[in-house]
């Protein structure tokens, strides 16, 4: 979910490894790589390689995924209305323990 929300939420159409890697903190190589593959292969994302040198790749979002982008931001806002009470109710079961 964060990877088609940081590819929804970039000013290009695409974006590469490096760049994605950037925008997501605490994300590792494997993991990103792992991610885009599943993400591929589900059809979420598309992956275009350009006959460069050295080879450039960039990853797009389908129209799949930017169907799912409305669904992301509600859950968002689901979370950001709730994140207090959330906070609140993490502390105190916390200090039951």
């Amino acid at each position: 979910m964060l990877v088609i929300y940081t590819l929804d939420k970039s000013s290009k159409e695409s974006l590469r490894f490096k760049e994605l890697q950037r925008e997501i903190p605490d994300i590792s190589q494997k993991m990103l790589t792992v991610t885009l593959r599943t993400l591929e292969e589900d059809g979420y994302i598309t992956r275009t390689i350009y006959p460069e040198v050295p080879p450039r790749v960039e990853y797009a979002l389908t129209q799949r995924a930017k169907s799912l982008i409305p669904h992301i931001n509600a859950l968002l806002e689901w979370a950001l209305n709730n994140i207090n009470d959330i906070m609140t109710d993490r502390k105190a079961a916390t200090l039951k323990h």
